[in-house]
């Protein structure tokens, strides 16, 4: 008895130390508590998350939201100054304008141009039939000369009518050779003033949206994250303003790589919340990322030289949030959760 009552404080320190091992091991799930469940702390709440930024240069006018405000889909979230985009916009219209009007007169300029062609052809045409009179006249004229029934003088002004007679015929053709290049000069202008409109127009369109750019608006519904932005501050294009936070939520659990193996696509898990006293939510595996987390890392590790060290791989899985359930409306990205699945049978 009384060496069982020396030794009596040596156990009390052995039991505690085993019990404090076997916690740890249990709150780990490391064998021989691994079990049957699936466990992972390394997992949080997901969503998307947009950064509002604007598309142009400019002066803010007016910031009608607050930090975490509710929004709809095209609420107005941030105005800049819109005089420039509006005087931009009212050129492009006089230009587009202006455009159209020459293209109209080029119109006119054509249909005015195949007139004149069509009155020289019928000049040509009369000056070939005074060709042909004259050429007749002058056979005629000709044989009575030959017969000694006609002067020399009247057979000169008969040739001279025939020789003056040609060079109109020659001039009417060189009138209806010019105006045929001058409709087809039209023409071609007409592909010009066309290519000068089309400019115009996507000018108008360019500049529309330009102005449409000045107010900013949310992209879909959902709450704002805290405002970077004043009125009267100047913003350039991509800048910062404010954060969207879309109201759909998921989990996003690193899965180690040797427990992937007993996790299905479809299958059932439950995930507590830490930020909500480890309330319990439910969902189902959706997909498996198609790589791990490493890989879509900047600097890829290199095993090929120096010594080597296997490290356990963890592979992203998405879960998707079972809907209608109590509290699900407080989850937020970035909440750190942590992930209890059953084993699947192999």
């Amino acid at each position: 008895m009384t060496v069982l009552k020396h030794h009596i404080p040596t156990l009390l320190v052995v039991l505690i130390g085993l019990l404090g091992v076997g916690t740890v091991l249990y709150a780990w799930q490391l064998p021989p508590f691994g079990g049957h469940e699936i466990r992972t702390e390394n997992a949080y709440v997901r969503g998307s998350v947009t950064t509002i930024s604007p598309q142009i240069a400019g002066y803010v006018t007016e910031v009608p939201v607050n930090d975490f405000q509710t929004v709809k889909a095209g609420d107005v979230l941030v105005k800049l100054d819109d005089r420039t985009a509006t005087q931009t916009l009212a050129q492009a219209q006089a230009a587009l304008e202006s455009a159209a009007g020459a293209l109209k007169s080029n119109a006119q300029d054509i249909n005015s141009a195949q007139a004149v062609l069509e009155s020289r052809k019928a000049a040509a045409q009369a000056a070939k039939a005074a060709l042909d009179t004259a050429q007749a006249a002058w056979n005629r004229q000709d044989k009575l000369k030959a017969k000694g029934f006609l002067s020399q003088s009247d057979a000169d002004d008969s040739q001279l009518s025939l020789h003056q007679a040609e060079a109109a015929l020659t001039e009417a053709q060189s009138n209806v050779d010019v105006a045929r290049e001058d409709v087809a000069a039209a023409k071609v202008q007409t592909d010009t003033l066309k290519a000068d409109l089309a400019s115009a127009q996507a000018a108008v369109e360019l500049a529309k949206i330009d102005l449409e750019h000045t107010v900013i608006r949310a992209p879909r519904d959902g709450q704002l994250g805290q405002i970077g932005v004043k009125t009267g501050q100047y913003v350039t294009a991509g800048a910062s303003l404010m954060s969207h936070v879309a109201p759909q939520v998921w989990v996003i659990a690193n899965v180690k790589e040797r427990e992937l193996a007993d996790l299905a696509q479809g299958q059932q898990v439950r995930f507590t919340v830490d930020a909500l006293h480890d309330r319990a939510f439910t969902g189902h595996v959706a997909v498996f990322s198609p790589a791990t987390a490493s890989e879509y890392s900047v600097l890829g590790n290199s095993t090929a030289t120096g010594n080597f060290t296997k490290i356990a791989q963890r592979l992203p899985v998405k879960v998707e949030i079972d809907p209608g359930q109590d509290g699900a409306d407080r989850l937020a990205p970035g909440m750190s959760v942590v992930l209890h699945a059953e084993r699947q049978a192999s």
